[in-house]
């Protein structure tokens, strides 16, 4: 007898979180089904999606690095709000078709609006500066995640190559990655794999966002290591942090309700982190 699947595909994987967090929903809910990693290389992608599509077992994927905007252009469709974004994490089928999403979305907007309840008391803060890391698909999710939750809020882009900066297609300042950047900023946003295991290092100091008394936020998206070097100099200047866990949880809770029909037991955070971070 066959199961229900659905899997994270990226290049490379073998890092990814997502499979412990999904079998970890699947069996509390007693659903017979299983989440697993795919390794997908670039020049396999499509061939990938034509196999999937034709397997009455597969109910769907996660995308990750490198594949989330050359997997936007793979799909059959998008769901409502998806096509701003210009990539997407999330696959499903739907009726025969392949359907994208972006649940990157709800993973940046959720930690965040915890973390302003606890700060502000839910208020939002006008016209602040946020410096968004990255041009790529995480990227592209972080633009639209601020622009739509926090429209007063003024965006600034810190990309290594600018040209792919451009691609976002969303009106922003583009910078360099460097300590500069940073001035007068208020909240930063790593969305890109600097700092991530295997990849180069994030170098930039934060003595640039000192300065005025608005608290400081850090987010970011690594989660391999949990405990990023940004993260590490953000608490050691009494900002406010938030990690990749935070947003892996959020943004994967959305896909499973895509990929089973259920929400994921949330309930159960506390015991999934203490798992996550082992």
């Amino acid at each position: 007898m066959t199961r229900a699947y659905a899997e994270v595909i990226g290049d490379p994987i073998a890092h990814s979180k997502s499979p412990l967090i999904h079998n970890f929903w699947l069996e509390k809910l007693g659903i017979d089904a299983e989440y697993h990693a795919c390794h997908v290389r670039p020049d396999q992608l499509a061939d990938y999606f034509a196999n999937r599509r034709q397997d009455p077992d597969w109910r769907g994927c996660n995308v990750t690095i490198p594949h989330k905007q050359v997997a936007a252009a793979a799909v059959d469709g998008l769901l409502p709000g998806t096509l701003e974004i210009g990539a997407i994490n999330t696959v499903i089928k739907w009726n025969d078709q392949l359907v994208g999403a972006n649940t990157d979305i709800v993973g940046i907007t959720q930690p965040l609006d915890i973390l302003m309840t606890r700060l502000f008391g839910g208020s939002l803060l006008p016209q602040q500066n946020v410096a968004i890391i990255g041009a790529g698909g995480a990227a592209c999710a972080a633009v639209a995640a601020v622009g739509s939750r926090f429209p007063a809020w003024l965006i600034r882009i810190l990309a290594r190559r600018p040209e792919q900066a451009l691609t976002i297609g969303i009106v922003a300042d583009i910078w360099p990655i460097d300590d500069t950047a940073l001035e007068g900023v208020t909240v930063l946003i790593n969305a890109s794999p600097l700092g991530m295991v295997g990849k180069d290092p994030l170098n930039l100091s934060l003595e640039a966002m000192r300065g005025s008394q608005t608290p400081k936020i850090i987010f970011d998206m690594v989660y391999a290591p949990l405990e990023t070097p940004l993260l590490a100099k953000g608490q050691s200047e009494g900002f406010s942090t938030i990690d990749g866990l935070q947003m892996l949880v959020a943004q994967a809770a959305e896909a499973f309700e895509l990929f089973f029909g259920v929400p994921a037991p949330r309930d159960h955070d506390d015991e999934l982190r203490v798992l996550l971070v082992k």
